[in-house]
């Protein structure tokens, strides 16, 4: 039985640990305070400011060697397009705190709980114009886990509505069957046309006010559409955590120097296993998994 399910929960009610399950996410005002959300995003400006120079993916590099930011394809330094950092919390003070010490990582653990580990985290940024889309996919597939206790905070660092490219997911996914990302073979990072279609047609939108979370179940259908907005950024914090006894089982796709760090609670001394089959992933190469399901980064030809 989960903390959630045995109402140990101390900062959701026992209607949202609730909605949670039901639905596969939920979505909750105030996982950070007002003036970390202020820092968290003066470091996006800066960061998206510093991009300004660049060509290509760029940046100190992350553990398995690849650029720490990465850029679409159409990046210029007049309409600068930076898309994804990877592992902020080893580059920035601001990123680490929230990741170990915000009040969302109390709700993760009211949900999986009282143990949690940290997995990886990444912030995907989708500036005025971006054209970047995420097509349907679950995370369990590209994180696979001895046991799905495993969820994702987003975290909204900017106001988030359909106008701006917000996340989409179908409730109740999480639940079902584990698709394949697979096509004739080939690891495309999506699932087939028709099951995609049939999510588009039962998808609901994740909007929220800055500085709200949404705990997204690993096992939870989702995917996103570009930021059609004239001026307002969309970015999104990731941090990924798991119940303390899920073990990975296949090699973390951002690996971290702060892989395995327990945010709460305990390590576990055993794995939990349950009756579950999932393939394994392909490990993406380039800065960021958008090269996988098509979507080039600037300068790099990939």
């Amino acid at each position: 039985m989960t903390a959630a399910e045995s109402g140990a929960g101390t900062i959701l009610s026992q209607g949202q640990r609730e909605q949670f399950w039901r639905d596969g996410y939920l979505i909750v005002d105030g996982a950070v305070d007002g003036e970390t959300l202020a820092r968290l995003g003066q470091q996006m400006d800066d960061w998206a400011e510093e991009s300004r120079a660049q060509t290509a993916p760029y940046g100190e590099p992350t553990v398995d060697g690849r650029p720490r930011f990465d850029l679409e394809e159409n990046h210029t330094a007049a309409q600068p397009r930076l898309r994804r950092i990877n592992n902020p919390a080893e580059i920035s003070d601001d990123f680490h705190g929230v990741m170990t010490d915000a009040p969302m990582v109390d709700m993760v653990a009211d949900l999986i709980g009282p143990d949690v580990k940290y997995h990886h985290c990444k912030i995907n940024s989708k500036l005025p114009g971006s054209e970047m889309v995420v097509r349907y996919h679950q995370d369990f597939c590209y994180t696979p886990h001895t046991n799905d206790d495993v969820i994702t905070a987003l975290l909204l660092l900017d106001d988030v509505d359909q106008a701006n490219g917000c996340l989409m997911v179908v409730p109740g996914t999480h639940r079902g069957e584990i698709d394949s990302l697979f096509q004739d073979g080939v690891f495309t990072g999506m699932v087939n046309g028709a099951l995609e279609r049939d999510y588009l047609a039962r998808q609901v939108p994740i909007v929220g006010k800055a500085g709200a979370v949404c705990l997204m179940h690993t096992r939870l259908q989702h995917g996103s559409e570009p930021n059609l907005s004239a001026a307002r950024r969309r970015a999104i914090y990731l941090c990924v955590y798991s119940a303390a006894d899920a073990v990975p089982i296949a090699r973390n796709p951002m690996p971290s120097t702060l892989e395995g760090t327990i945010v709460r609670g305990r390590a576990s001394p055993t794995a939990r296993m349950i009756n579950l089959r999932v393939e394994l992933p392909q490990q993406p190469k380039s800065a960021s998994f958008f090269t996988v399901i098509g979507q080039k980064s600037a300068g790099t030809g990939d």
